[in-house]
């Protein structure tokens, strides 16, 4: 290299060094609003997946409640009732509350 080119090059990397620093902070600031917004994000979705699964354990204690409460031997015990039912109407008997005659 010669002295001219040599005097040419040093003010154009002298010149870069700023350009090159403020690309840099450019790049962090949006390398942490991203993270910023990711985190933002993920905790929208934590946040919903709580309120669901709070709801879920709600509905699994009525059902606990339900299942261990008389009322589910009711339930059953009405069912077996509408089986039986079913069989007498194949055979010989009438179905509760109605008569021969359907309506």
């Amino acid at each position: 290299m010669d002295a001219g080119t040599l005097g040419v090059m040093i003010p154009i990397v002298a010149m870069m060094i700023p350009i090159v620093a403020i690309w840099t902070k450019h790049q962090q600031k949006m390398a942490e609003m991203q993270v910023g917004a990711t985190a933002e994000q993920t905790a929208e979705k934590a946040a919903q997946y709580v309120g669901q699964i709070q709801r879920l354990e709600d509905r699994v204690q009525v059902l606990e409640r339900i299942v261990t409460d008389r009322g589910y031997d009711i339930a059953t015990q009405i069912e077996a009732l509408r089986d039986t039912r079913r069989v007498d109407e194949a055979g010989a008997g009438v179905p509760l509350g109605l008569g021969k005659e359907r309506v």
